[in-house]
């Protein structure tokens, strides 16, 4: 029987592997495999990494190894988002700037330093 972990919402639950592909999970789960069946099925598991958001915990010998997961979820883990660019997307999720597009972001920029320009040589 091939047996693999699923952790999820901070409980392990045994998932029987047999077949693939992977069970269905909830994004926030974590499979563990070993290290033969992810080298036998990468292509699979990267595939699933990348277009479900699911991690892996990569185990040799029952000791957990290596984790493959996703590049959004390493950026996010590598360089968290501060709280305050949080604040700032929520703001701008509700008053719509968030619908903004670059060329219209920078000619809003481009008119605020005209402006600040003007002031100060005014002065």
């Amino acid at each position: 029987m091939n047996v693999s972990y699923c952790i999820s919402n901070r409980t392990l639950r045994v998932i029987e592997l047999n077949t693939l592909p992977m069970p269905k999970a909830n994004k926030s789960e974590v499979f563990i495999i070993s290290a033969l069946r992810a080298r036998a099925n990468f292509g699979r598991l990267f595939s699933r990494v990348e277009n479900d958001r699911h991690s892996l915990i990569i185990e040799k010998r029952g000791t957990p190894r290596a984790v493959l997961l996703g590049l959004q979820d390493y950026v996010r883990l590598a360089a968290p988002e501060p709280e305050v660019l949080c604040l700032i997307g929520e703001e701008s999720g509700a008053s719509g700037t968030s619908a903004l597009t670059s060329r219209e972001i920078e000619k809003i920029i481009k008119t605020a330093r005209a402006v600040r320009a003007k002031k100060s040589q005014s002065l």
